[in-house]
């Protein structure tokens, strides 16, 4: 599995976000959707700045989330990685040497339950715990899976960061522009 080497992975939904991380020092982002008769372009651009992206191929307008959608992104967009809801999309992204990250949602004790069981079938890279701000969360995720823990959703300000990297997130995700430029 690839180390991320980055505490915070910028998350861009907009195209001037794309750019904004372009200019940044940060080597990994997220693309959170787009088109998919764009998407080629922009992963092009962002590889050809040196940079890597993970794809969340839920978001991703105009494809239908399921392992065939996987093997188009895996074959001919070519990220870095996928992030997905789908045991399926990310067991496939993994088979194809892509950084595979399951996305799991911290909604009760029965949905946890839930994402435990399709973590075990998956078994991926990475799983991005939302919300991120519940750091005992994010160490119960990491203690039971054995797998490293992303943090994203709701992280709003550079003490949600650090409280989730100090519970055990190897990075966190966010939108937030104001919080790409955090320091430990």
């Amino acid at each position: 599995m690839n180390q991320l080497n980055q505490a915070v992975l910028p998350a861009a939904r907009k195209m001037k976000d794309v750019e904004a991380v372009l200019e940044s020092s940060h080597h990994y982002m997220v693309l959170l959707g787009g088109h998919i008769g764009q998407l080629k372009a922009i992963v092009d651009l962002i590889k050809g700045h040196n940079k890597q992206v993970f794809l969340h191929a839920d978001l991703i307008d105009g494809l239908k989330n399921d392992e065939h959608a996987a093997d188009f992104l895996c074959q001919s967009i070519r990220p870095a990685g996928i992030i997905s809801t789908r045991a399926s999309v990310v067991m496939r992204a993994k088979q194809r040497g892509l950084i595979a990250i399951q996305r799991m949602f911290l909604i009760d004790s029965d949905a946890i339950e839930r994402s435990y069981r399709v973590i075990e079938k998956a078994s991926p890279d990475y799983i991005e715990v939302l919300p991120g701000i519940i750091p005992e969360m994010i160490q119960e995720v990491k203690e039971q899976t054995g797998i490293p823990v992303i943090g994203g959703g709701l992280i709003k300000t550079h003490q949600h960061i650090t409280e989730a990297l100090d519970a055990g997130a190897a990075a966190i995700t966010t939108s937030r522009k104001e919080l790409w430029t955090y320091r430990k």
